[in-house]
């Protein structure tokens, strides 16, 4: 699983994340869809434009026009109080796990 995390995070960013990884486990959300999540070190250069890859979809509907989206707008790096702001409450394990792990 965390070579598809890898995979995705560059598809979805177009950076490589490498170094020592932190499982923080997984959650369920409320659709019933299983979120595993893993935390990496680094630093992100905001000079660096995002490198998202894109998905197709009919736009407007019904047209007939197939347009391509990115599948993620920004990018941002947060304290974990400051996601705790901007994360689901669904995900804030993550958040908690991630803090017990850095604290060991």
């Amino acid at each position: 699983m965390q070579a598809a995390a890898i995979r995705e995070n560059k598809k979805e960013t177009g950076v490589e994340p490498a170094g020592v990884f932190i499982p923080i486990g997984d959650i369920k959300q409320k659709g019933g869809k299983i979120v595993q999540a893993w935390a990496f070190p680094g630093d992100w250069d905001e000079s660096r434009s995002l490198q998202s890859n894109t998905f197709p979809v009919e736009w407007p509907p019904r047209s007939g026009k197939i347009q391509h989206f990115p599948e993620i707008d920004r990018v941002g790096f947060f304290s974990l109080a400051e996601a705790r702001k901007k994360l689901k409450e669904a995900q804030h394990p993550f958040l908690d796990r991630l803090e017990a792990a850095l604290k060991q």
